[in-house]
């Protein structure tokens, strides 16, 4: 049990590390834009606060505010001073450009009295986030409080930063040096860990900077690649909402594109179980399977899913048509057993031939059929004719390849355009990078039949068109000769 503790903190830190990361690389590459709040630092100048500290927390203020969106319908400074009293130095409405700011802030000069933060937050909450000073009314718009302070209140502040934060002001504490952190505590939101902060000397609050650079700073997803939109990505701050190109419509998922609407499709997996995959493989290609069924239509009406798994034999976890929504194919789909053996990719496309889009197995007629055949290595047998054989059905058959699998098989295998329908990586764990490629967009096809009967009755058309024509010419012959046989007569 320890063990297993010790390996679930391990994933934890390991996610967190790598979300950090993520977050630090966004920022260094510029594509960290901040989402529009109202922010106001309270700061203690307090006697206990000497003046080449008050420079330092001045400094602090400025590099966070070098970090900002600063605007009018961007990200508002205010900067409230307080001692014994308290002073608004710089209202939200003050300062529409980030260098004006800045130079405010380092004039601030310190109140040199007693430490009265209570009375402070107060301030904050009745002055420097009302109305007149600037603040804006908009449910979008967040109001942040960043408190600096190093000693010891001499009035309450319990019961005010209670109100302060029920009346929507999200408190930061940041204590110095011989700080209550009780006090702290009383005044920050929750979760505690993440809203007080603690360093020994005024000299390390520089250190404090990157953080709340990160808390206000909201990466741009769609720059990062932090989406999951199948063709177009549109930022909006802190989040991203998904688009398609001109002649494909956005499905109901809001991710996924279609280029033909209510569309019916029968779609077959055909899935290769070999014992080369190995189980923790068998894993990913399972939510592989479900990524892509997550793009798909599932209803009695539309898509339908079969799934076959294949080794050195051939087992059909389930036909055409047995589960017609998406819940239940994919718990269907995560219960398939792991098969192991062989590699025999050309007997599973002659079952998918045989069986699995004929009318006994759920197939629908005069419905669009795909395969999706995915291996991770070298078929034991020969694919050739049977690869054929399904185009020549008129069968659209997609071929995925992971590490040994042999791309001039897996072009053997794939419909026209061959670039459109084959894909190929070293490694399962991008698979869900080709689920994001990979596009099950089937139109409906011209019923042949259909197109057959128009020709020939348009053929009857003009033939008859046609036959009249010289009907017509051979009377009016005929009548020429007769008008003149009677002008003779006569």
């Amino acid at each position: 049990m320890a063990l297993l503790g010790f390996l679930m903190l391990l994933c934890i830190l390991g996610a967190q590390a790598t979300m950090d990361l993520r977050h630090a690389a966004a920022m260094a590459a510029g594509l960290c834009n901040t989402k529009p709040t109202d922010v106001v630092f309270i700061i203690d100048s307090s006697r206990s606060v000497r003046p080449s500290e008050f420079e330092q927390v001045k400094v602090f203020l400025n590099k966070v505010i070098e970090g900002l969106d600063v605007g009018p319908d961007a990200t508002r400074v205010g900067v409230v001073n307080y001692a014994s009293r308290v002073k608004n130095e710089v209202s939200l409405k003050s300062h529409k450009a980030k260098a004006g700011l800045i130079k405010a802030v380092s004039k601030i000069e310190p109140l040199s009295s007693g430490t009265m933060t209570g009375l402070a937050i107060q301030f904050a909450m009745n002055v420097a986030f009302s109305d007149a000073e600037g603040a804006r009314k908009s449910p979008d718009i967040s109001k942040v409080a960043i408190i600096v302070t190093d000693g010891r209140p001499q009035d309450n502040v319990r019961d005010i930063a209670v109100r302060a934060r029920e009346s929507g002001i999200e408190i930061f504490a940041i204590g110095v040096g011989r700080v209550d952190m009780n006090t702290l505590k009383q005044m920050a939101s929750e979760p505690l860990e993440e809203h007080t902060d603690y360093v020994q000397s005024y000299s390390l609050i520089e250190k404090l900077t990157k953080k709340f650079q990160e808390a206000f700073c909201v990466s741009d997803l769609c720059a990062t690649g932090d989406h999951d939109c199948e063709q177009i990505c549109l930022s909006a701050p802190g989040s991203f909402k998904c688009a398609c190109r001109e002649g494909h419509t956005l499905k109901d998922d809001g991710r996924t594109c279609s280029a033909c609407s209510d569309v019916a499709t029968d779609v077959v997996f055909l899935i290769d179980g070999s014992k080369s995959v190995r189980p923790e493989n068998f894993e990913l290609v399972k939510k592989w399977i479900n990524q892509i069924v997550d793009k798909l239509e599932v209803s009695e009406s539309k898509a339908h899913v079969g799934l076959v798994q294949y080794s050195s034999s051939v087992k059909q976890e389930f036909p055409l048509g047995r589960y017609n929504n998406k819940k239940d194919l994919k718990e269907a789909v995560k219960k398939m057993a792991y098969m192991e053996r062989g590699t025999m990719t050309g007997q599973a496309l002659r079952f998918l031939l045989d069986n699995s889009f004929t009318p006994n197995q759920g197939a629908r007629p005069g419905v669009a059929k795909v395969g999706i055949v995915f291996t991770d290595g070298r078929s034991q047998d020969y694919i050739g004719d049977a690869a054929k054989k399904a185009k020549e059905h008129g069968f659209k058959m997609y071929a995925v390849g992971v590490g040994n699998a042999v791309e001039d098989e897996l072009k053997e295998i794939a419909s026209q355009p061959v670039a459109d329908h084959y894909f190929y990586t070293a490694d399962f764990k991008a698979m869900n990078q080709i689920a994001k490629k990979l596009q099950i967009n089937t139109c409906p096809a011209e019923d042949p039949c259909e197109c057959d009967s128009i020709t020939k009755f348009q053929k009857k058309v003009e033939e008859a068109l046609q036959a009249l024509t010289k009907k017509y010419i051979l009377c009016m012959g005929v009548t020429k000769r007769i008008a003149a046989l009677e002008n003779k007569i006569v």
